[in-house]
């Protein structure tokens, strides 16, 4: 048997591997996983925009909340679109 047809032969096999992944359901531990991921691209940027909010109200003389609340809820804003174009690549 030579080069060419042990490459073809373990081509093959490959490409059954992949088809046979792509039919078996998902695990618990890759779900879980999945989810985690969605979990910090969805929660990281709410956080972020939390504390950075919260230093820029600690400059402003007084009571503010202003900055905070805004940064909130453009981390929202960005969360989401991380996760709807992470799910849009993984579809």
């Amino acid at each position: 048997m030579g080069f060419r047809q042990k490459l073809i032969e373990h081509t093959r096999q490959d490409l059954q591997r992949l088809e046979d992944k792509a039919r078996r359901p998902a695990n618990w531990v890759g779900m879980l996983l999945y989810g985690g991921t969605l979990g910090l691209l969805f929660v990281t940027p709410i956080v972020g925009g939390a504390y950075l909010g919260r230093w820029l109200d600690t400059l402003v003389a007084g009571y503010s909340v202003r900055w905070t609340v805004s940064l909130i809820v453009l981390g929202i804003v960005v969360g989401g679109y991380n996760v709807m174009r992470f799910l849009q690549e993984k579809t």
